[in-house]
């Protein structure tokens, strides 16, 4: 089988590939698949200039799409989102304790920008907090805020 293939397969087979990869990414939306799609163009074009055998195309092309894989997991995909409660605000959002919170019971605390249109917001800690400590979100559960010192 692979000695067919390394007869048989011929630079522009990885650029129509490419091209395959490319329209359906297009299709699907995720820019996942963008990556192997430039990957079998680009081996399609080591191909054309070097004239390499089939083995060397398909472990520049595993190369290339494991980097490309790569990247897309470092430094492309969005970060995650909280998925904590109704809101996915900001969890870095500073502020300052009104009234002193005991743990795991509520207290006040006014942040310095509007947290879902509010700026004064109950909120409870997992540890005492007296008042006027900076805080910061932690994790906001419905309508109930979680913080913890700065």
């Amino acid at each position: 089988m692979i000695a067919f293939l390394n007869d048989s397969m011929l630079w522009w087979h990885w650029i129509i590939l490419g091209i395959i990869l490319l329209i359906i990414e297009m299709n699907l939306g995720t820019f996942f698949i963008l990556g192997l799609g430039v990957a079998a163009i680009l081996v399609g074009v080591i191909d054309l200039l070097f004239g390499t055998s089939f083995n060397t195309e398909l472990l520049i092309w595993i190369i290339l799409s494991l980097l490309s894989i790569a990247a897309w997991f470092k430094w492309f995909r969005e970060p995650p989102q909280t998925d904590s409660g109704q809101s996915n605000y900001r969890l870095d959002t500073l502020g300052s304790v009104l009234e002193e919170i005991e743990p795991h019971s509520r207290g006040k605390v006014k942040f310095d920008s509007p947290v879902l249109g509010n700026t004064t917001w109950h909120a409870t800690a997992k540890v005492k907090i007296a008042k006027d400590i900076r805080v910061k979100i932690v994790q906001i559960n419905g309508q109930l805020i979680e913080v913890e010192p700065v």
